[in-house]
């Protein structure tokens, strides 16, 4: 049996019970939970290992237009998003369920299926994405969430395929700042960390934003990433291969 994953962003108990309804009638198995929003003790990567958990084929979200005006909303469902590609593949399927006309979306959720929830077909669409193989282009780089309260917020990055000589990663907006930065294997945080030539305080401009940015001169691989940890919600982050010149391509990614 296949398990839809439900969040819902509003603690509509009726709305939940209504979609779970109708779901199981098409056979699927139905799990999930209220969205919390507190991204500053990682409320959503608690929801994301009960997702994984789970074992779910679909991760549907429930959208709310206010729900989703919220930054801290917005933060945590893009971490979550990328995570999760991140460990189920680039082509896990995520869908929003709209009641009214789909509103603006953070970057990394642009690319899911949008559902109206008045339209008869969207069970069948959420039947189609459980019982097909997920297919879709991942990025040349790898951006995953580690840690929880305790430990902090790291986010991971790296090459998916190749070879980078030294990353900077810089972070805007928010308040937030980076504190700390590690380079070890994939998947994991290390224990300990040998730095090359590492860099804090640097100053990065992309448009009309400002980046506050660290850097390392460490070989990083698909094998190995490096690990920035931030503390607060930036709006952006910019990462990119060390490179000596003054302009030079980067990765930018809005995060609500």
């Amino acid at each position: 049996m296949k398990t839809i994953w439900i969040t819902s962003l509003e603690k509509n108990q009726a709305r939940v019970t209504a979609v779970t309804q109708v779901l199981q009638r098409y056979g699927l198995q139905v799990k999930g939970h209220f969205w919390a929003d507190a991204p500053d003790q990682m409320a959503w990567r608690t929801a994301l290992d009960t997702l994984l958990a789970d074992r779910a084929d679909v991760w549907l979200i429930l959208a709310d237009e206010a729900e989703l005006a919220k930054p801290g909303v917005r933060y945590g469902l893009s971490l979550l998003c990328t995570s999760l590609r991140e460990l189920r593949g680039a082509g896990f399927p995520v869908a929003l369920l709209w009641r009214d006309k789909a509103a603006d979306l953070p970057s990394l959720l642009t690319h899911c299926l949008q559902l109206d929830e008045a339209a008869a077909a969207w069970p069948a669409k959420i039947v189609a994405k459980a019982n097909m193989a997920g297919k879709a282009l991942a990025p040349d780089y790898r951006f995953s969430v580690l840690g929880d309260e305790q430990l902090g917020q790291w986010f991971e990055l790296g090459p998916r395929a190749g070879n980078w000589d030294g990353i900077v990663c810089g972070i805007s907006g928010g308040g937030a700042e980076i504190t700390f930065q590690a380079v070890g294997a994939s998947g994991k945080l290390p224990e300990r960390s040998v730095l090359e030539f590492a860099q804090q305080g640097l100053q990065l401009k992309v448009g009309a934003m400002e980046y506050r940015a660290w850097a390392v001169r460490n070989q990083i691989d698909a094998a190995h990433s490096c690990y920035v940890r931030v503390k607060g919600c930036p709006q952006s982050l910019l990462f990119m291969p060390y490179a000596e010149e003054s302009q030079a391509e980067a990765n930018v990614i809005a995060l609500c």
